[in-house]
């Protein structure tokens, strides 16, 4: 089973960060191991680097172990006392999401342990547990792609945005499916203690710091594909030669299909236009380039922008951010 590790020193304890992760029947396993892992990891790093540890994860369930849907058995300790101390609450999600929403009991507690706790977060389809607790009545929120509309059409004050990978309404953080649960606890150790110690602890568990808060749940190119199949060629072209002039003319022979029907059907089967495709394709490619530490210049003719500037107002319309300060916060530490 998983479970606590050996406790620390009381006087380190003081020190730490309580984070109760709360596990519920048929919980998914990785929206609890994930954040799990990583304040672990920041423990580790800590205590290899003869500092105090920074965290003291607590897996908290109704008692007794819980079965994952996984069908893992996790060692969680009992509810504790809504008004005990805690820095974090971070709620799992699940296929048993549905049943425990329906619980009043726990619905209440997460509603009393929030108000105790500094910030709360939700996994996944946790983003339930939250809403009908209340807790994301007027906010920004997000959860699996999968659960957005649902999510909306329960819970009409929420505002659910179905795109980035995790979002921060003030100190209420959500986060997308499953996996995007790590690059949510990751956010939070850099909001902790600092951007170096995030990313020590990313390179340890050999993944990205950042898939930022803003970036999509899907590639454009899988979103593309994700719709019938008819364009996939053409799509994947596209992403060879986004330095290229491609006009619609130009697409639309490629296609075999005269401008006006290339226009109507790429948009019925992919759900975008021909340029928003485009847009999207070029605007994720030179986030990877940006991450790898591309200058602007030289991302911007790679992509198909030729200007600077052309490549600066789609990426401050699509991200809020100017490609220069996304290259400074997000691009990735040399390996080493």
């Amino acid at each position: 089973m998983l479970g606590r590790r050996d406790r620390h020193p009381s006087v380190q304890a003081k020190m730490q960060r309580r984070i109760d992760v709360l596990a519920f029947e048929n919980c998914q396993l990785l929206d609890v191991a994930g954040p799990l892992q990583v304040f672990a990891t920041a423990n580790d790093l800590a205590r290899q680097a003869g500092r105090a540890t920074p965290y003291a994860p607590v897996v908290v369930g109704q008692g007794g172990p819980v079965a994952s849907s996984s069908g893992l058995v996790l060692g969680a300790e009992a509810l504790p006392d809504p008004g005990a101390p805690l820095d974090t609450l971070v709620i799992a999600g699940g296929w048993g999401v549905a049943r425990a929403c329906e619980d009043r009991q726990l619905v209440a507690w997460i509603r009393g342990r929030a108000a105790t706790a500094r910030r709360v977060a939700s996994v996944c389809s946790g983003a339930f547990l939250l809403a009908t607790a209340g807790l994301l009545d007027g906010r920004r929120a997000v959860t699996h792609w999968q659960h957005c509309a649902e999510l909306a059409r329960q819970f009409p004050k929420v505002r659910v945005e179905d795109d980035p990978i995790f979002v921060r309404d003030g100190d209420v953080w959500t986060s997308a499916g499953v996996t995007a649960g790590i690059d949510l606890a990751l956010a939070l150790v850099e909001a902790d203690l600092g951007r170096a110690q995030a990313l020590a602890v990313a390179r340890q568990l050999v993944v990205f710091l950042k898939r930022p808060g803003g970036q999509s749940q899907f590639s454009t190119a899988m979103t593309l594909q994700d719709n019938g199949g008819r364009f996939d060629e053409l799509n994947a072209w596209i992403l060879e030669n986004l330095d290229r002039r491609l006009s619609l003319a130009a697409l639309a022979a490629r296609a075999g299909m005269s401008v006006r029907s290339f226009t109507r059907h790429y948009r019925r089967v992919t759900g975008r236009t021909p340029a928003r495709a485009i847009e999207e394709m070029r605007l994720e490619s030179a986030r990877r380039r940006l991450e790898q530490g591309g200058h602007v210049g030289h991302v911007a003719a790679r992509c198909g922008f030729g200007a600077e500037e052309t490549m600066r107002r789609a990426f401050v319309r699509r991200h809020g951010i100017s490609p220069q300060a996304y290259r400074e916060r997000f691009q990735a530490a040399p390996p080493g």
